[in-house]
């Protein structure tokens, strides 16, 4: 039987759909209910350097207008918080709590776990062939955790 293009390209975004619907379930049994994809992007573009809602914005790819809804959603969950500059007493910057450090460890160990189920339902080395074969094709740094959707291509990877 021959697959075609659009079949593989489903396969792999049912993996991720998988993975990322299990994850978010279990990050909800764990007490963080009301975690979505965004806040995840949201919190690592703001460790990332991120600091105001206009870089938010710029590296999210969406409005200043989101951006700022997206910052009153995590301040109101606690996993972020303003703190004024040292340098310039005028501005604001945006720093992650460690509840949203501890929320972001939480994911890591869930995303982590749920490999480990995978690799005992297909087996070590299936699992990391399918690994090796998918980092040939799209290479180590091809996907950048600070940036949403499509936009989370690596500008330096072809």
């Amino acid at each position: 039987m021959s697959r075609s293009g659009a079949d593989l390209a489903l396969l792999l975004l049912a993996g991720f759909r998988t993975l990322a619907d299990r994850a978010s379930a279990e990050l909800a049994e764990r007490g963080y209910e009301d975690v979505r994809s965004v806040h995840d992007f949201a919190l690592h573009s703001i460790l990332s350097g991120a600091d105001s809602a206009s870089e938010l914005a710029r590296r999210m790819s969406v409005t200043r207008q989101a951006a700022a809804k997206t910052i009153a959603a995590l301040e109101e969950r606690n996993f972020v918080a303003r703190q004024l500059d040292p340098a310039d007493r005028r501005r604001t910057r945006l720093r992650v709590t460690e509840h949203g450090l501890a929320m972001l460890r939480q994911g890591e160990a869930i995303f982590d776990e749920l490999r480990e189920q995978w690799e005992k339902q297909v087996g070590a080395a299936s699992l990391s062939a399918l690994e090796e074969t998918l980092r040939s094709l799209v290479g180590d740094r091809a996907i950048r955790l600070d940036s949403p959707g499509w936009t989370a291509r690596d500008p330096d990877v072809q």
